[in-house]
């Protein structure tokens, strides 16, 4: 005699039993409903049959047991612990077994019925999200299991209600079949998290139902036809439209796009129920090798969203949602691909109302698949095939009725197979009216777009040019870069160069940046946690932060970039000539809700402003416009430029009235460099050296004040707390600059002194730096000159060896004591590097010495201003000739380097400031490329000054 050990069902390819067919969704309708979500009794039991169904009884006592919040994730209450992999599966792989240590929720909820409750009809109990796999249980009758987390699942329950004392009973499995389908590079997060409704469903309800509203843009005439399984009426009173389910009508409308997104009230009215409906006209098609809506091919300035909050995890409030779109908006993002798993549905409706396109993507992943070199992948093995197609008929038929959702996709990184083919011909069979994208589709067998990950620039641009080979159909096929820009700590860098290429070739339609926030788990002791901080048996780090969010939603520097990139209007100006050439590079808007400002800048102060006339331009079309004349030059001269704003003229949905949306800047006249005489001489002491208003030491040659202000540990630097783009993916080929800069000792070198010359006008300073037990190093030589008030240091490095790697930055390091407020002339107001400076804008900035740091989850190099002219902080002034990047922080760069989170940073009794000659790029190297050749610090001859002078 032999017998199973866990449930069956836990283990069973299929779908589950007892729910009823995949229907669409609709917020709201006059029918009653009742949320079950708040406090439930909660037992967590260490396998899938610790415990017996008998909990599920009326009368069963929970009285001594715990409660968790529904939707939540119990292991985010208290209740074991968070898991992160990327793609490792964190049990053995054995499909479709999993381990006997399966974490099993047991989640307890009574209720009573509204005392208006209709007694005739019946009810449906619904599910939104449930991970992963859930045997159900109402008044004690069984009413069948699920698997399929981030999908819906309804079961019919009429006949088991009671007006008072109603116990239903959930039994949620951590680990089933379902989780070798569900491998998302996430964290492991079990329990209801999404919304637990009961919906009355009175006799003659609406069922499900299809709003077919396309758009013909030669005409200008929208069709619209509503099928529903149950006979009824749609009115649209703002069309005039008055239609029997499944009669059609032509009428002119203003179509959709996620630029002007466009909704139509409407009343879908059956027998018993009246739903309203939000309906956008619009037509997605590919023609001429293009995804075009409307007959106009869009460019996707996007994101991929994987849902996330701090605290919840993947249970998602309203406004949560409401704040990221919010932010995409107002950033300029326009496509959101729901990376990887359909939505919260909430989060469709704010797309179809505020303007955003959307990949939707079935809830499909077997990425772990990869270390069996794709053996037994579910996709490519029939018994799983019936799971695959419910889930893809789970998204279609909840989500259909969503404009903004102009591709369907099959899901993502689950190798190639027979179920995806399955999978593609249910949904073209379902709905012909939109496309299909699966990235894993090489040879776009079963999709409509050639969808690529981190494609590295170069390979792009031969995809744009035609030249890439693979199948002739995938040639003939639009191409979008479903993931790209790794936006994972400081970066992602070579946005700006992408934009370019995917502007510059129609086949290129845009891309979607990895990924959207960080997913950091609020702790106490480290702020945020990631891979590894729960004691997880496999983990993958901080993998999982690599957003352009912080965990807490504020914007990163990463976001202000990508928002300057894909900004909607072009500006292209001649400041000395005073015109600027404005271009619309919206797909479907003109320029008619904006408003355009000018200001003239001397020396990053503006000294004139006012409105800029600019035509309210087609999409596409450019204009040159011409600026007021400048004002008279200072007599003392000055660097000035031009800098143009593209503002809302008026509140939006999504932003108010004067929100930035785009700008540029033009220089007029250059930068004098910062000269300073040579007219006093040092003066050797006993232990010093006296050079105008600076003292150093006698032996050394170190700077040790300028005027009153202590200076110590001046030297060349050239190390960088590596980033998380610095030390690059594992499984990359290229070379990895941040494990290699610490291979070959760029982290500790050593500063040899070779000689201290204080003669004519000039203390000189001669020294090798050089890591031990290399060859290679770098002659450095300190010049130190003075007017008498003024301190200028000229550094001249030149390299010695063989050098085989970039250098991660060329600059000195010195530490001032206590400082805390810094003002600068150059970039600003946040972080910039080589590759990353498209946001940069010159002007005049303040900060304190703390806000100057970009406080990744990971710490790492942060925190750099671009194009710096001068720099006061600490009492000291600082002039570069020319231009330099200026960090200055708290702690050193080695306590950097050391820190696992930000908790691990405490402040010291100096700020440590960098004034670096150049900065090596940060690119994407996370997982995509790493910085293009032109932003490599290559070591080669360099020199370099720096003005110091003492602030009275």
């Amino acid at each position: 005699m032999s017998f199973r050990t866990t449930a069956d069902y836990v283990e069973d390819v299929s779908p589950g039993s007892g729910a009823l067919p995949p229907r669409a969704r609709y917020a709201a309708s006059d029918a009653k409903s009742l949320s079950l979500n708040g406090r439930w009794r909660f037992r967590l039991s260490a396998t899938a049959d610790a415990e017996d169904d008998t909990f599920a009884e009326p009368g069963h006592d929970t009285g001594d047991w715990a409660e968790v919040t529904v939707p939540g994730h119990w292991v985010l209450q208290g209740h074991g612990a968070p898991i992160y992999t990327n793609h490792l599966y964190p049990f053995p792989v054995d499909p479709p077994r999993v381990p006997t240590e399966n974490p099993t929720g047991d989640h307890v909820r009574v209720f009573d019925l509204p005392a208006d409750w209709p007694a005739d009809g019946g009810a449906v109990l619904r599910f939104d999200g449930v991970e992963s796999c859930a045997r159900v249980w109402l008044n004690g009758t069984d009413i069948g299991e699920f698997k399929g987390s981030r999908l819906p699942h309804e079961f019919a329950v009429g006949h088991l209600l009671r007006p008072a004392g109603n116990v239903l009973a959930v039994r949620v499995h951590q680990w089933s079949a379902g989780s070798y389908l569900e491998d998302q590079d996430q964290w492991w997060l079990p329990g209801i998290f999404r919304d637990v409704t009961l919906l009355h469903r009175p006799p003659g309800c609406v069922l499900d139902f299809f709003v077919h509203a396309s758009y013909d843009h030669v005409s200008g005439e929208g069709t619209l036809r509503v099928d529903s399984d149950t006979d009824g009426r749609v009115t649209v009173p703002e069309l005039s439209l008055d239609l029997a389910t499944g009669e059609s009508a032509t009428v002119p409308v203003e179509p959709w796009t996620a630029e002007t997104p466009r909704l139509y009230d409407g009343v879908l009215a059956t027998e018993g129920e009246r739903v309203p409906l939000r309906i956008g006209f619009r037509t997605v098609e590919l023609a001429d090798g293009l995804i075009k809506v409307n007959g106009k091919a869009v460019l996707f300035k996007g994101v991929n969203r994987h849902e996330w909050h701090p605290e919840r995890g993947r249970a998602l409030d309203a406004e949560t949602m409401r704040e990221d779109v919010l932010l995409m908006k107002r950033h300029n993002i326009n496509a959101v691909r729901t990376s990887h798993y359909p939505p919260h549905p909430a989060f469709l409706d704010l797309c179809d109302e505020l303007g955003l396109w959307v990949i939707d993507e079935c809830d499909l992943e077997t990425h772990g698949f990869t270390e069996q070199a794709w053996r037994d992948n579910p996709v490519d093995d029939d018994r799983w095939t019936p799971a695959l197609l419910d889930r893809a008929a789970r998204m279609v038929e909840r989500d259909k009725n969503h404009p903004s959702v102009v591709m369907w996709s099959l899901g993502n990184e689950a190798g190639t197979g027979r179920g995806l083919t399955a999978m593609a011909e249910w949904i073209r069979g379902r709905d012909s009216s939109r496309l299909i994208h699966y990235e894993g589709d090489i040879d776009c067998r079963d999709t409509d777009v050639y969808s690529r990950m981190y494609a590295a620039h170069a390979e792009v641009e031969r995809i744009g040019r035609g030249l890439d080979g693979g199948t002739h159909k995938r040639r003939q096929l639009p191409f979008i870069q479903c993931e790209y820009a790794h936006a994972m700590g400081n970066g992602p860098g070579g946005l700006a160069d992408y934009q370019r290429l995917f502007e510059a070739y129609d086949r290129l339609q845009g891309g979607f940046v990895w990924e959207w926030i960080d997913h950091g788990i609020r702790h106490p002791e480290l702020g945020y946690a990631y891979g590894g901080d729960f004691g997880e048996e496999l983990h993958d780090g901080n993998f999982v932060c690599d957003g352009l969010l912080f965990p807490d939603r504020t914007p990163s520097p990463g976001l202000a970039e990508y928002k300057k990139v894909i900004e909607p209007v072009g500006f292209d100006g001649d400041g000395p000539a005073g015109t600027v050439r404005v271009t619309n590079k919206q797909d479907f808007a003109d320029l008619s809700a904006l408003a355009f400002e000018w200001a003239y800048q001397v020396e990053g102060e503006t000294v004139e402003s006012g409105s800029l006339a600019v035509p309210a331009l087609a999409p596409g079309a450019s204009a040159e416009v011409k600026l007021p004349e400048p004002p008279a030059p200072h007599p003392d001269g000055g660097e000035t430029q031009w800098t143009v704003r593209a503002l809302l003229a008026a509140d939006t949905a999504w932003a108010p009235r004067g929100h930035v949306v785009a700008w540029g800047q033009f220089p007029v006249t250059a930068r004098q460099a910062p000269a300073v005489a040579a007219t006093a001489r040092p003066v050797r002491g006993a232990d010093r050296i006296t050079l105008g208003p600076a003292a150093f030491d006698a032996r050394s040659g170190a700077l040790l004040s300028v005027g009153a202000v202590e200076v110590r540990d001046l030297q060349l630097d050239v190390w960088r707390a590596p980033t998380d783009n610095d030390n690059g993916a594992s499984w990359q080929d290229d070379v990895r600059h941040g494990p290699l800069w610490r291979t070959l000792g760029l982290h500790r070198m050593r500063h040899r002194l070779d000689a201290v010359e204080a003669a004519g006008d000039a203390l000189t300073v001669r020294t090798r730096v050089a890591p031990a037990a290399r060859e290679f190093g770098l002659a450095a030589v300190y010049r130190w000159t003075s007017d008498g008030t003024r301190l200028r240091l000229t550094v001249s490095v030149a390299p010695e060896g063989d050098w085989t790697v970039p250098l991660p930055r060329l600059g000195v390091r010195f530490a001032l004591p206590a400082a805390d407020e810094v003002r600068w002339f150059g970039g600003g107001p946040g972080e910039a590097y080589p590759d990353t400076r498209a946001a940069s804008m010159t002007g005049r900035w303040r900060s304190t010495v703390d806000a100057l740091q970009t406080p990744y989850v990971r710490p790492q190099e942060n925190g750099a201003r671009a194009g710096v002219r001068w720099a006061e902080l600490g009492g000291l002034r600082v002039e570069g000739d020319p231009e330099f990047w200026l960090t200055a922080r708290r702690w050193t760069t080695e306590q950097l380097d050391a820190a696992r989170h930000l908790t691990d940073l405490t402040p010291g009794d100096a700020v440590w400031v960098n004034l670096d000659h150049g900065q090596h790029g940060i690119g994407s190297q996370s997982c995509g490329p790493g910085p293009l050749p032109r932003y490599v610090l290559r070591a080669e001859p360099a020199e370099f000054s720096f003005v110091f002078t003492e602030l009275g």
